[in-house]
């Protein structure tokens, strides 16, 4: 197969896709196979807590973290470790299972990628003695980053583009690859597959 078909047509895509590679090399997944992020989490020595064993949560910040507040958080490792060296994750169970392994992935390629670990702080702006919400350290290039390439992981390049030109739909695609159809043609538009992937799909159309 040439490269082409291997890598996208991007130089910045082409990095994430090979660090995707990588991890699924790492992972030992055949190039079209569905990864399952909670199999490769121990080799990152992240422990996914389940949110209903969380002690010590009040019932108003449970209720807000699950109802009002459900989509102001997807989950994220404590900047923390344990003493064994792991980190706990905690998934927003409100969100669904694909979208939980695309968030579990970004945090797995965060530590692949060997990025330095968010941290949650009191602000110090709001004036003497305050105690002022809390404020989340934020790397954009670390958070892209990681992103891209758990996305990258989960919906491989190669893979991707032979189901775009077979006609496959974008909610095919993510039931091969148990991701959300969201992440799916996420990953479509960001290899520039998005025309080829209209076209098809107006060629099938056509033929139906």
């Amino acid at each position: 197969m040439n490269a082409l078909a291997v890598l996208p047509p991007t130089e910045k895509r082409k990095q994430f896709e090979l660090r995707a590679l990588a991890l699924r090399d790492f992972a030992g997944v055949r190039p079209d196979e569905a990864l399952d992020p909670f199999a490769l989490a121990e080799f990152a020595r992240l422990l996914v807590v389940d949110f209903d064993q969380i002690k010590d949560l009040s019932a108003e910040s449970r209720e807000h973290l699950l109802g009002d507040g459900m989509n102001d958080w997807s989950g994220g490792a404590c900047s923390r470790p344990l003493p064994n060296g792991w980190r706990i994750v905690i998934l927003n169970p409100a969100h669904g299972v694909q979208r939980n392994r695309a968030t579990l992935m970004e945090e797995i390629s965060h530590v692949f990628l060997g990025h330095t670990a968010n941290r949650l702080a009191f602000r110090t702006d709001a004036g003497e003695g305050a105690r002022a919400p809390v404020a989340r350290d934020y790397n954009k290039s670390d958070e892209e980053e990681a992103y891209a390439v758990g996305a990258a992981a989960l919906v491989p390049y190669a893979a991707l583009r032979r189901l775009v030109f077979a006609g496959r739909t974008a909610e095919e695609i993510a039931r091969r690859f148990r991701v959300s159809t969201p992440l799916a043609e996420y990953r479509i538009k960001v290899t520039h597959l998005w025309a080829a992937y209209k076209d098809a799909s107006a060629a099938t159309n056509q033929h139906v």
